[in-house]
C-alpha cells in the first residue's frame, strides 16, 4: 500500500539525488490550446525520465544486506535506466529483463550504465515470469516498475513538487495531466496532490489502442489491452493498471485521455520548437492531450507532465517532418 507519509519520506531520501525539474510555458502552446499550458518536463530528469525518482527511492530504502546481493528490474527502457543509475550510485550491482525491441539507445545507455542487459521477446515471453525466476535464482531483489510501494512513492514526489510550483503561480485549481502505462507515476502524483493541492486533479494520458487505464476508470474494474506492442511510445505500453495502483487511481484521478500516434509526434515536434526539450513519444502523450484534446479538459490552465525524452534518432526525425 502507498500512501502519502511514504512519498514525503522518500523526498527526504531524494534530496540532494534527484533534480527539481521546472515550469516550463510557451504562449504558442497556450494559444493552441486555447488556455495556459503548463510543463513540468521531466524529461531533464537523470536518465531522461522520472523513473530516476523511482529506482533511488526504492534503493535507498533498502536494507545494506539487500542491497550488497543486487537488484533486478524488468523495464522497456525508462526504468531500466533508472535502476541502473541508481544502483552504481549506491555501489550495486544490476540485471535488467529489457524487450529485444526496446528502442536501442536505451538497451545501450541501460548498459553503459552498468547494468547486465537480459533481453526476450516481447511478443512470446513474459517479463515478469524472467526476472522473477532471475531474481530467485541469484538472490537478486526485484524492483517492479509500478507495482510497487517504494516506486510509487519516488514518483509521487514529482506531485510534491508540482503543488508547490503551482501554488507559487497561483493556480489553485487544474488538470494534471500525466503519461500513464501502469499507473505508477499517475497514483503517486495523484497521493501528492490529494494533501498537498486537493483541487489538481490527475488524468492519466495513454496511445490509443492501450488505453487500458482509461478504460480501467471508465468501467471501474481493471481491463487489459489486446496488444503487447505495437505502438510508438514504448514507454507506456503495459498489459493493464497495477493491482496496487489502480484502486488509486479509480479513487482520485479524472477521466483518462487518448491520443494517436501522428498526435504524440506532433507534440514533440512542438515541445522541441517552443519549450526547446526532446521528449519522446510515450512521454509526449499528455501534452499531446493538452493539445489535442482540449475540449475534453476543465478550466482557464493545464498542468502536464512530459514524463521522458529517451528517443530514437531516426523516431525523433519522424516528428520533426511535422515542422515542415
Amino acid at each position: 500500500m502507498s500512501t502519502i507519509e511514504m512519498i514525503e519520506a522518500a523526498a527526504e531520501r531524494l534530496n540532494g539525488h534527484i533534480r527539481k525539474t521546472p515550469i516550463l510555458s510557451s504562449p504558442f502552446l497556450d494559444k493552441l490550446a486555447s488556455r495556459r499550458v503548463l510543463v513540468k518536463p521531466e524529461c531533464l530528469q537523470h536518465t531522461g525520465s522520472f523513473k530516476f525518482r523511482g529506482a533511488w527511492s526504492a534503493i535507498s530504502a533498502l536494507k545494506e544486506a539487500e542491497r550488497q546481493r543486487g537488484v533486478i528490474a524488468y523495464s522497456s527502457g525508462n526504468h531500466a535506466q533508472g535502476v541502473a543509475m541508481a544502483a552504481s550510485k549506491h555501489g550495486i550491482s544490476s540485471v535488467i529483463v529489457m524487450p529485444s525491441d526496446a528502442p536501442q539507445l536505451k538497451i545501450e545507455n541501460t548498459r553503459a550504465l552498468g547494468a547486465e542487459v537480459v533481453l526476450y521477446d516481447r511478443a512470446n515471453e513474459k517479463r515478469e515470469e524472467i526476472g522473477e525466476a532471475i531474481a530467485a535464482e541469484r538472490g537478486l531483489t526485484l524492483i517492479r516498475p509500478y507495482d510497487e510501494p517504494l516506486v510509487i512513492a519516488g514518483q509521487g514526489t514529482t506531485g510534491l513538487e508540482i503543488a508547490g510550483q503551482a501554488a507559487d503561480l497561483g493556480i489553485t485549481q487544474a488538470d494534471v495531466l500525466v503519461c500513464c502505462g501502469g499507473g505508477g507515476l499517475t497514483s503517486g502524483i495523484a497521493l501528492a496532490l490529494e494533501k498537498h493541492a486537493p483541487n489538481l486533479r490527475a488524468r492519466p494520458c495513454e496511445p490509443e489502442g492501450f488505453d487500458d487505464v482509461k478504460r480501467s476508470l471508465a468501467s471501474g474494474r481493471i481491463e487489459k489491452n489486446n496488444a503487447a506492442s505495437g505502438n510508438i511510445c514504448d514507454a507506456i505500453l503495459t498489459p493493464q493498471p497495477g493491482d496496487i495502483t489502480f484502486p488509486i487511481l479509480n479513487r482520485l484521478c479524472g477521466p483518462g485521455l487518448s491520443v494517436t500516434e501522428e498526435e504524440a509526434l506532433r507534440a514533440m515536434a512542438l515541445a522541441f520548437l517552443r519549450l526547446k526539450i526532446v521528449l519522446e513519444p510515450g512521454g509526449a502523450v499528455a501534452l499531446a492531450s493538452a493539445l489535442f484534446r482540449g475540449d475534453q479538459i476543465e478550466g482557464d490552465d493545464v498542468i502536464v507532465v512530459a514524463s521522458g525524452g529517451n528517443v530514437d534518432p531516426a523516431v525523433f526525425s519522424r516528428a520533426l517532418e511535422f515542422l515542415t
